[in-house]
């Protein structure tokens, strides 16, 4: 373990924070670098976070924040593009940027967090920036870790949250047939995955994807939040054509509720591929989605 701070950039979203949680509990020194930084609600004084104002689209911002790190991890992410900032802006350029300086700046360890399924090839923007942060990342910083976790649900998740609200409708659509395979994961799981990698014995793979031990289909999931909440829903199956022309729809709104991307990555499934690093070879045995839902939703909404 070094004595030398962590410095977390989006130390504040869901799964950052719960990185630097993780970290702090196992003792290390943290740095959180956001472009509005803040401490947890859980943190006491005397955890020792620094905060440091910090935008990976900002070469001499993401320097100062580096400055003195003993490792560095890239938790920053953005899901709905605007006018100002757009996909390639995070996950390509920043992440580059953000390898680049880490390197420059002698820093050993650096934890690049990404997502299954990237792909230069993707008709998803999203899918395709991310996949080239990861080859930037990669050419920047050869050392680097990548970590491609599965969809993310914990306490005060959207994941889990905008599922809830969905099963207040007396009638669900469902993308498709609802047949999308997914592999939901725990947010403190890929949390703790972290700092396992920034723990003192150099992690044994380069590239992991992380997946909870549930691999559950989109309906099936619905099912499952049905049951817990006690609400009997009928699941009506749309047309991808349909969902398209919604995200179409809805595009031009400041925050559009739904988006093109978002329609793409609900005809993929979303599997852990069992051939490259995985919870088996970091000891964490991940929490299921049916065990945590108690813990992660309130039945009363």
């Amino acid at each position: 373990m070094t004595s030398l701070p962590i410095t977390v950039f989006g130390g504040t979203g869901f799964l950052g924070s719960a990185i630097v949680r993780e970290l702090v509990e196992a003792g290390h020194i943290v740095r959180i670098a956001a472009r509005r930084p803040a401490l947890p609600a859980w943190a006491c004084p005397e955890d020792g976070i620094e905060l440091i104002r910090a935008d990976i689209r900002n070469e001499a911002s993401t320097a100062a924040a580096l400055v003195g790190s003993g490792g560095v991890i890239n938790a920053v992410s953005l899901y709905v593009p605007s006018r100002r900032v757009g996909f390639d802006a995070i996950h390509t350029q920043g992440a580059k940027r953000l390898a680049s300086l880490a390197r420059e700046a002698d820093i050993q360890r650096l934890v690049h967090v990404s997502g299954i399924g990237v792909d230069e090839a993707s008709s998803s923007a999203y899918v395709r920036a991310r996949a080239r942060g990861e080859r930037a990342v990669i050419k920047a910083f050869p050392k680097a870790t990548i970590l491609r976790p599965s969809v993310l649900f914990g306490p005060q998740d959207a994941f889990l949250t905008n599922l809830a609200r969905l099963v207040q409708l007396p009638i669900i659509p469902l993308f498709g047939r609802g047949d999308v395979q997914l592999q939901p994961v725990h947010v403190v799981d890929v949390a703790r995955a972290v700092e396992r990698l920034m723990g003192p014995r150099p992690p044994a793979w380069r590239l992991y994807e992380l997946g909870g031990p549930d691999r559950l289909t989109y309906r099936a999931i619905l099912e499952l939040v049905m049951a817990y909440l006690r609400k009997e829903r009928q699941l009506v199956p749309i047309p991808f054509l349909v969902w398209r022309g919604l995200a179409a729809l809805l595009s031009p709104l400041p925050n559009p509720p739904l988006t093109r991307d978002q329609v793409i990555l609900m005809r993929q499934d979303n599997i852990a591929d069992p051939n490259v690093g995985g919870f088996t070879q970091l000891n964490i045995l991940p929490r299921s989605l049916r065990e945590s839902l108690p813990a992660c939703l309130p039945r009363e909404l």
